[in-house]
């Protein structure tokens, strides 16, 4: 152990749920050789082997502080629909469990979007959403809290949008996989080689999150936009000669960043303006309370599957995986209003807007048919 163990500070109110075991995990993640500052943000929780909320700051670059999901981010997409009714929007969502190919479905409007070479030449689960907690949401502008950010970034109370939360989709798990079967969790030893595998796992993450909102937006009868916000929460950034690791945590140096909050609650966009005390990070969401174990047992307990298809803000959830259903309860994360309100507290961003949920996209409906077999909006076949 160093002689001199890295600072950490934890940006969250004395009323905030933060579990001890991640704060512990903060000050394991200090004591590692090379750490400079630890800064957890006020939806940390435990995760295996690091802690998820927090930003690390570094001389030594270690990957299995960003893990396996390298990558994984959230856009907003401007949307333009005539008519937002949830449960028809829900029916018409597109089957974004079956990837896009590129030579079987080369025909396909979403490669549009597509500029250049797919990052690392990696093919698999393009056009696709994962498991656990990501997510695409049709959504709407609800209340708008800053009209000064809100009109530079052209939103407006009322105003739809896709929200997409995913990430490299295998390719991150490669990379880390690669670096510890023979490392385990030491350091990299060849950092640039390292940051280059990972660097073509952020482009890949945001070129599948403008991909799905491209399927989305063709199936629901609308064209895709660029989106308005793409911040990425799992990653590293060279920073002044420093490793700065992001586990769950989101650039907070002027950027704008989506913090999510969950099916059932409001998201809230943020204008992030965070320091080096909070190693220029945000939060990236509410952050689990409870473990996917505790939230399955406690939700079967409380909720009947149809109960859950239908949220409190009155939107519709779209999930065929009934475990899922579960385990992504609103109950099983903390309240995104403390967690927004702990970001203001400490001066780490200004809330701009909220988005409320009308449809929330995890998996396909069981027995629903596959989307090659269904034309789309302009008479042509989907292919995938």
């Amino acid at each position: 152990m160093p002689e001199n163990k890295a600072s950490v500070s934890v940006f969250a109110g004395p009323t905030s749920w933060i579990e001890s075991d991640a704060v512990d995990q903060c000050h394991q993640v200090a004591a590692l050789d090379g750490m400079l500052h630890v800064a957890g943000m006020p939806d940390l929780h435990p995760g295996k082997g690091a802690p998820i909320g927090a930003a690390m700051a570094s001389t030594v670059l270690y990957p299995f502080l960003v893990g396996s999901d390298i990558g994984c981010g959230i856009a907003v997409f401007p949307i333009g629909l005539k008519r937002a009714v949830p449960e028809k929007l829900a029916a018409r969502f597109p089957d974004l469990d079956t990837a896009l190919d590129p030579e079987r479905d080369a025909d396909d409007p979403a490669w549009a979007v597509l500029d250049g070479d797919i990052p690392g030449g990696h093919t698999e689960g393009l056009g696709t959403v994962g498991r656990g907690n990501h997510f695409v949401e049709l959504a709407r502008i609800g209340t708008v809290l800053d009209g000064a950010h809100a009109d530079r970034l052209g939103l407006a109370a009322g105003d739809l949008v896709l929200v997409v939360h995913s990430g490299s989709r295998g390719l991150g798990e490669r990379i880390l996989r690669a670096h510890t079967e023979v490392h385990g969790a030491g350091p990299a030893a060849d950092p640039a080689a390292y940051l280059a595998a990972h660097d073509d796992a952020v482009r890949w993450g945001s070129l599948n999150r403008r991909l799905m909102a491209a399927r989305v937006a063709h199936a629901l009868g609308a064209e895709p936009t660029e989106p308005i916000v793409d911040q990425c929460h799992n990653l590293v950034e060279v920073r002044d000669g420093v490793y700065l690791h992001r586990k769950g945590a989101a650039p907070g140096d002027g950027q704008d960043v989506l913090v999510a909050g969950t099916r059932g609650t409001p998201s809230y966009l943020v204008a992030a303006h965070a320091g080096p005390e909070a190693n220029h990070s945000v939060a990236h969401g509410a952050g689990r309370k409870m473990s996917r174990a505790d939230a399955l047992r406690r939700g079967k307990a409380k909720h009947t599957v149809e109960e859950l298809r239908r949220t409190p803000v009155g939107s519709v959830v779209v999930c065929g995986d009934r475990q899922l259903l579960f385990e992504e309860a609103p109950t099983a994360y903390k309240r995104i209003e403390q967690v927004i309100g702990d970001l203001v507290e400490h001066r780490l961003a200004t809330p701009v807007a909220t988005t409320v949920p009308l449809v929330t996209y995890k998996t396909p409906e069981a027995g629903s048919a596959p989307q090659r077999d269904r034309p789309d909006h302009r008479g042509r076949r989907f292919s995938r």
